[in-house]
């Protein structure tokens, strides 16, 4: 607990900054509710993404056994750029997913097998679910970690800053209320020396 000055303008500074204090904390509140479901929101997207690529996945393994077969797929497929724009979710900064763009060189349809052409749009669209998940889990952290600054401000509002600006208020209260006890009985007492002096 920081020292305290035992004074009336201390005493109108701690309970200014309790009104502030508790001003403040339902605003930090209703952050923290909104990054706790917006991080939920984005979980539950990047999950049915995952399952949508595990879906991929599994469709692809019936004919995976082709991809042994030397052909250069870094060549065949490259991201040519991923767009991502800035979003702000209760006052966060985060990468929002527009578009992925595929560069596909032209190639001799009679020198490369039958099978590449399919097996480069199924890559497209796990490369474009791989790009959108990639997008949420940056949204996830960046989110997770204002969220846990966020918590930690409401923890030192409500466990620190209020109950100890509270106390701070009530032992000025009682020094000031003893000082002003404590000046009535000198007035008292100085009145009857003086009563007892000039009679």
């Amino acid at each position: 607990m920081a020292k305290i000055k035992f004074t009336k303008n201390e005493f109108k500074k701690q309970k200014d900054a309790l009104k502030r204090f508790i001003r403040y904390l339902p605003t930090l509140m209703l952050k923290k509710q909104q990054l706790q479901m917006e991080i939920r929101k984005i979980e539950a997207q990047e999950a049915e993404m995952k399952r949508n690529r595990e879906s991929m996945y599994q469709e692809i393994r019936r004919w995976i056994a082709v991809f042994g077969e030397d052909v250069a797929f870094p060549e065949l497929l490259t991201v040519k750029s991923l767009v991502t724009e800035l979003g702000n979710i209760a006052g966060v900064d985060i990468p929002v997913f527009q578009n992925i763009e595929f560069e596909q060189p032209p190639y001799d349809l009679f020198v490369l097998p039958l099978w590449v052409d399919e097996a480069t749009e199924k890559l497209e669209v796990l490369g474009t679910l791989d790009a959108k998940i990639s997008v949420l889990e940056k949204q996830a952290e960046l989110l997770g970690e204002e969220l846990r600054i966020t918590s930690q401000r409401v923890n030192l509002f409500e466990k620190v800053k209020i109950p100890e600006t509270r106390e701070n208020i009530r032992m000025i209260q009682i020094y000031l209320g003893d000082e002003q006890t404590a000046a009535v009985v000198r007035g008292k007492i100085a009145k009857k020396k003086l009563v007892r002096v000039n009679p």
